[in-house]
């Protein structure tokens, strides 16, 4: 019995010894130039074990933990350090810490992009400056026009960036593209484009030097992304001087649905202010929007659907027909739009997408008659592998498809039927690495084969970033980019290539406290560009790929929300040197769609006792090339500086109801978009001409819009 007892007396002994030996972990924190960190947390993970590295970067604490463990090193603005082994071997180490790049503070590939979104480390618009800005009515497009690197043309409407022509930027959802991005519009009106800007919250408009992953532009990107998660049930309803719209957003647990519609009718408008056409039926539109989602397992799946249907009827002032120029038009369009994007593990994320457009334009000029349709789809398959937070790599797959036709009519040509299909597969692969968190690089490459032209084309893709201080970097970008011609040569010959263009880009950037300034200075050399030997483009002209240009200039941008309180501005400067031989151009010279000088002014002040937030929008451009046929040569004038103040008045009646004004060339400047000169000259040999003046000198827009939400606070301007 007592040999019992001593033998678990000396079992307890055993176990109390072992219970209180502890192993010493010991060592050193440094960063990767070997300089000693302060302050960083060391620990073995699941335990309470742990100590703090002091001034010399050294640390010491004990642990009663055995066998293999897990030590957990952090600090600030560094990548956390783990570390599994035997305790017996974390004595005397050295841990070196790597700069976190991931921190806000790291440096970002910025140039020629432009970011709008809560998700963007450095943000030139948010999403709300895009349907407050005065002269941008509402429009997301036109907002974008007050960024450097646009142009003004101010009677067409779109986007026309470093001597690009429009159909040279190309416009994405959810990453996949849009076709026809533009509702239609007559010579001298605007267009507007199609979708809400209330539906999205993340845009990036590139100017030059984009991704890889995008193709078929020549000059520019605009990528628009739909809200992922709405954050409650509201109900959004506008009534304005132009139409109405209605919007509903339900939330269930998983899934959510936004639908908007809107009707725009301009009859009422255009009788109290008439403008310079002679409307028989003035601009009609029904529209409407859906954008379903599904949060899944590991990912998110979005359908967005759009339909919009528009007429109008006209008759326009033409020198050469005393009566003026008939034109009626009718546009039915349908895009669908699915993605999903999700992640497979730690490592692998995943997105598909596919849209379909259907297009529908029947047109009526004097007495012709076009009927066009389009069908269109794109799909796309991409994968992401991240090695780590320094590399990732980024490939994968995609798919453009369109079917075009069009019937032509006349009193005197029998109808006649063009058309073409048109099918381009690309693969793109793409690399990001983060060296520190001063210096990262972008490098890609693109492949192409257009089944049309029967042609492979290869694109690379280069762009590097390095921060010069804590608040600013420089950047460098390279790009070569392929884009087929447009519908109305195509239809017309198909034995043709792809244009081309390269752009050169640096760019500077300096950010702090509130302020962003932005310096960029490019290049762009344009190859391969379609020429033709007729007035227009018909089934007449013989083309050909000899055309040629350039385009160059400096782009320069500076906001500051900061420095006056409740003021919020933002100006724009672009200096533009460019010149083509293209179309039916005798000779190389500056394009009529062109400014040298452009700049843009916006300014929005917000008064709390009015509960108002006042806007102003001030653009500026220089005169546009156009030809006297009385002088010689070609494109041999300009037109007088273009000048437009637009303000805009923001009221808040209520938390959720807000009276909304605003006016377009507040001081009636009087512009002039070119001169249109008469086909045959006078007795006296001399070509007369008329000016090519806006449609209206000015636009009034009155807006009420009341929105009902589950927390009864959140409205369509709550950022105010």
């Amino acid at each position: 019995m007592k040999q019992l007892q001593h033998l678990l007396i000396l079992a307890c002994l055993l176990t109390i010894n072992i219970g209180f030996s502890q192993t010493l972990i010991s060592g050193r924190v440094t960063d990767a130039k070997q300089n000693p960190i302060a302050g960083a947390n060391v620990y073995i993970e699941g335990s309470y074990d742990g100590g703090t590295s002091d001034d010399s970067g050294a640390f010491s604490f004990k642990t009663s933990e055995v066998d293999d463990q897990t030590l957990i090193v952090s600090f600030l603005s560094y990548e956390t350090y783990r570390k599994t082994m035997n305790v017996s071997g974390f004595q005397d180490i050295v841990v070196k810490l790597r700069e976190d790049v991931n921190a806000l503070d790291a440096v970002v590939l910025s140039a020629g992009t432009f970011s709008a979104g809560d998700n963007s480390k450095v943000n030139a618009l948010s999403s709300l400056d895009v349907v407050t800005t005065a002269s941008a009515m509402g429009d997301f497009v036109g907002a974008f026009q007050t960024l450097p690197g646009t142009t003004t043309v101010a009677e067409d409407g779109r986007l026309f960036v470093r001597g690009g022509e429009a159909d040279e930027t190309q416009i994405f959802i959810d990453g996949i593209r849009v076709f026809t991005p533009y509702a239609p519009s007559a010579n001298n009106v605007p267009s507007r484009g199609r979708y809400s800007p209330f539906l999205f919250d993340g845009i990036t408009f590139s100017t030059g030097g984009y991704s890889a992953e995008y193709g078929q532009a020549l000059s520019s990107v605009l990528l628009l992304n739909t809200i992922d998660e709405p954050e409650q049930n509201k109900t959004d309803m506008s009534l304005m001087t132009v139409g109405g719209a209605l919007g509903h957003t339900k939330k269930w647990g998983k899934s959510a649905l936004s639908v908007n519609a809107s009707y725009i009718n301009l009859a009422p408008y255009m009788k109290l202010f008439p403008d310079r056409n002679d409307w028989d039926k003035p601009y009609e539109s029904f529209s409407g929007e859906a954008v379903y989602r599904k949060k899944l397992n590991k990912g998110l799946f979005k359908l967005y659907s759009a339909f919009e249907y528009s007429q109008f009827e006209l008759t326009q002032e033409d020198i050469d027909y005393t009566d003026g120029v008939h034109y009626q038009l009718k546009n039915k369009n349908l895009y669908v739009n699915s993605s999903y994007q999700g992640k497979l593990n730690s490592n692998w994320s995943v997105f598909a997408g596919a849209s379909y457009t259907n297009n529908n334009s029947d047109v009526d000029v004097i007495d012709e008659t076009i009927d066009n349709t389009e069908h269109s789809i794109h799909a796309k398959f991409r994968l992401k592998y991240k090695f780590n937070n320094r590399f990732k790599l980024n490939f994968g797959t995609e798919y453009f498809g369109t079917n075009f036709s069009e019937t032509y009519a006349s009193d005197v040509v029998d109808s006649e039927s063009y058309g073409f299909d048109n099918n381009i597969a690309a693969a793109f692969i793409e690399a990001d690495m983060v060296f520190t968190r001063k210096l990262a690089l972008k490098a890609g490459i693109r492949a192409e084969y257009s089944a049309l032209f029967k042609a492979f084309e290869v694109a690379p893709r280069v762009s590097l970033a390095y921060k010069t201080s804590a608040k600013s970097q420089v950047s460098l970008a390279y790009g070569s980019f392929y884009q087929n011609p447009n519908n109305d040569i195509l239809k017309f010959n198909q034995n043709i290539d792809s244009e081309e263009t390269s752009h050169y880009i640096l760019n500077y950037q300096f950010n702090v406290n509130g302020r962003l300034f932005r310096a960029e200075a490019y290049y762009k050399d344009y190859t391969n560009l379609v020429k033709y030997d007729t007035e227009y483009s018909d089934f007449t002209s013989e083309f050909n790929n000899n055309g040629y240009g350039y385009a160059k200039g400096v782009d320069l941008f500076f906001r500051d929300s900061k420095t006056l309180k409740y003021f919020d501005y933002w100006v724009s400067y672009s200096y533009l040197d460019t010149e083509r031989d293209y179309k039916n151009y005798p000779t190389a010279a500056q394009p009529n769609f062109a400014n040298t000088h452009n700049l843009s002014v916006v300014g929005k002040y917000w008064v709390d006792d009015w509960k108002s937030q006042i806007g102003l929008s001030y653009s500026l451009a220089s005169g546009r090339t156009y030809t006297n046929p009385n002088e010689t040569g070609f494109l041999n004038q300009k037109t007088k500086t273009y000048n437009n103040l637009s303000l805009n008045w923001a009221y808040l009646i209520s938390p959720q109801k807000i009276l909304y004004a605003a006016v377009s060339n507040a001081l009636d400047f009087k512009n002039v978009n070119g001169y249109q000169y008469a086909s045959t000259p006078n007795s006296n040999g001399v070509y007369n001409r008329r000016a090519l003046k806006p449609a209206a000198d000015q636009f009034f827009f009155i807006g009420f819009f009341w929105t009902i939400s589950d927390n009864g606070t959140d409205n369509q301007l709550d950022n105010l």
